[in-house]
């Protein structure tokens, strides 16, 4: 059998150049669409980030609040309710995916290592639907009993904790797993306990790539609509507790843009590019820290 690698380098470019062209294509117009997106949102949100009919980009951010019919659009309550979810169940997901991401790579018996990392890839893929469902039969009576209404902060936070779990209990075993393999014998070596080992040894060489799983996390929160519309009480405020009822962006859009008209139309289009460009600060920091991983 001939050895490809002789070939000469003209009977092989027509594949390669097909083969940048099929793979090239798709990727461009994955590039296009994402353009697209970006300037439909842009364009729907100009009319009053331009200040055309008397609202200007300020009044979003010095509004004391979101009132349409007073052509009021302050959406800073929104904002604080939105960062504080999403932070709020960061505090929760992390140790637990990291938890989970340790105890599947390192510490779970062969039997169980399979069926628990099925369980965290099923966990992954629930509609968020479900999540928001669950939440509202199950978390929010629970909150009610203890501090009414129930439906609050607190199970915005808890919900999204589950949800996000998942993405950080994923992208953190693999972090761990692209580590060198030799740390972990190194390490035991020269006599240190497994606990030492996993803590201050394997999980600050996979901090970048657990940092930008930990990015991809939060910014999965700040997008979640669904389930946080079912379970947070939707009253725009800035809340002062974690009781307090709260409306996110992401909820409020769902729930005006079907009647929304005019200013408040276009209101609606800046608070999904103030996300959009929230993920995608988010975004890039994530994909950095990923590269700096795999370029060490």
């Amino acid at each position: 059998m001939a050895d490809s690698s002789r070939l000469p380098a003209d009977s092989r470019a027509p594949t390669d150049q097909a083969t940048k062209l099929l793979l090239g294509g798709p990727a461009l117009l994955t590039g296009l669409l994402l353009l697209l997106v970006v300037a439909f949102v842009a364009y729907e949100a100009s009319p009053v980030m331009a200040g055309v009919n008397g609202v200007s980009l300020l009044d979003f951010f010095n509004s004391d609040g979101w009132y349409p019919l007073q052509e009021q659009f302050g959406m800073l309550p929104m904002v604080w309710a939105s960062i504080a979810a999403a932070l709020g169940a960061m505090l929760l997901a992390v140790p637990l995916g990291l938890g989970c991401a340790l105890f599947s790579q390192f510490l779970a018996p062969a039997w169980l290592k399979g069926a628990f990392n099925s369980m965290i890839s099923l966990l992954a893929g629930i509609p968020s639907v479900v999540f928001g469902l669950w939440g509202l039969t199950v978390i929010v009576p629970l909150i009610g009993a203890w501090q009414p209404p129930g439906a609050s902060l607190l199970a915005a936070i808890l919900i999204l904790a589950m949800m996000t779990l998942p993405t950080v209990a994923l992208t953190s075993r693999a972090a761990l797993a692209s580590s060198a393999p030799t740390l972990y014998q190194s390490a035991a070596m020269l006599g240190m306990s497994r606990c030492s080992i996993l803590l201050k040894v394997l999980v600050p060489a996979a901090r970048k790539g657990i940092a930008g799983g930990v990015l991809l996390a939060i910014a999965r929160a700040l997008g979640e609509t669904m389930a946080v519309l079912m379970v947070a009480g939707n009253v725009v405020q800035t809340p002062d507790s974690l009781f307090d009822p709260i409306r996110v962006l992401t909820a409020n859009i769902a729930l005006e843009m079907a009647y929304a008209v005019g200013d408040h139309r276009s209101s609606l289009f800046v608070s999904g590019l103030l996300l959009l460009v929230m993920v995608a600060v988010l975004a890039a920091l994530a994909h950095r820290m990923v590269g700096s991983v795999d370029r060490d």
